[in-house]
């Protein structure tokens, strides 16, 4: 079903510590600014310039809200559900749909048509809740992009601005009164940066962000005190033989270390090699955790 008026769009997302993690939220941002036509950044109290750094955008979209992260919310990355409603709930009625973007994703700027299209098509349609989006995952530097069944290969990115709907655990997904949204999928996805940073700050945001899922205890024995991360050679990657949304451009070019790898070296367990296998030959994950109850285009 089609509407006569475009939809009304309005973006969100949430960040702390930017500069010090080095989350390219400024990237994120821009990469859906131009469907969008209002925008909340939940910017939590942090410890370096982030507030100034996302006021520095200067566009009249973009709306701040700032908040304070609970700390008493360490149990399985429930603060930051917390601060993706916080942003979601700052949005004004009037906007038809909320395009979630988090601060180490972006999107590439020949799906936005797509995406446009998308929102389009299915206003009207009051059984769709959601559009959910493909991902691709890069890891240790800009050319490979993570294969195995550890990182998930859809998510949901625009919901209806219907405030029942919550932010999911550790906001990886949605759920309206508890239940699963009913979503439809595009041909467009998200580019996941949060495992291309230099090693260093990739060692800090380690050793901050595990604390929102684990004591201090088993932060130390995950992370050590290594001044640097130590990107795993055998993670199984495949070459990225596509092109960057111009945005993340400026990173790519000041990328300033090396990653070694030769995906041939992967470490397949062979549970994971005969799921790769059925789903490059059927498009079928078997047993995977869908967030999301998709309907039919």
């Amino acid at each position: 079903m089609n509407d006569k008026r475009p939809p009304r769009v309005a973006g969100f997302t949430f960040v702390r510590n930017a500069v010090l993690y080095d989350y390219p939220v400024l990237e994120a941002i821009q990469s859906i600014l131009p469907v969008c036509d209002y925008f909340v950044v939940a910017v939590g109290r942090s410890e370096d310039e982030t507030l100034d750094l996302v006021r520095s955008l200067n566009d009249p979209r973009l709306h701040i809200v700032e908040t304070v992260w609970d700390e008493t919310l360490r149990t399985g990355g429930r603060v930051l559900a917390e601060e993706t409603n916080k942003a979601f709930d700052a949005i004004p009625t009037e906007y038809d749909w909320c395009f979630y973007i988090q601060a180490d994703e972006c999107v590439h700027e020949q799906d936005l048509p797509i995406i446009q299209d998308a929102m389009s098509r299915w206003l009207c349609d009051v059984q769709t809740e959601g559009l959910l989006f493909q991902y691709r995952h890069f890891y240790g530097s800009y050319d490979y992009i993570g294969v195995s069944r550890r990182w998930y290969r859809r998510e949901v990115r625009i919901i209806r601005n219907d405030k029942r709907i919550r932010s999911w655990r550790d906001a990886q997904g949605f759920r309206i009164n508890g239940r699963k949204l009913k979503v439809r999928l595009l041909d467009a996805y998200i580019y996941h940066y949060g495992w291309v940073k230099p090693p260093e700050a990739q060692q800090r945001k380690q050793r901050h962000f595990q604390r929102w899922w684990h004591s201090d205890e088993v932060v130390q024995r995950l992370v050590g005190n290594a001044p640097s991360y130590m990107y795993d050679d055998t993670e199984p990657l495949e070459r990225f033989q596509g092109t960057h949304p111009a945005v993340i451009q400026p990173r790519i070019q000041a990328l300033n270390w090396y990653f070694n790898v030769d995906p041939a070296r992967a470490r397949w367990p062979w549970k994971d090699r005969l799921s790769r296998w059925i789903e490059r030959h059927t498009g079928w994950r078997p047993g995977e955790y869908k967030n999301y109850y998709l309907l039919r285009n």
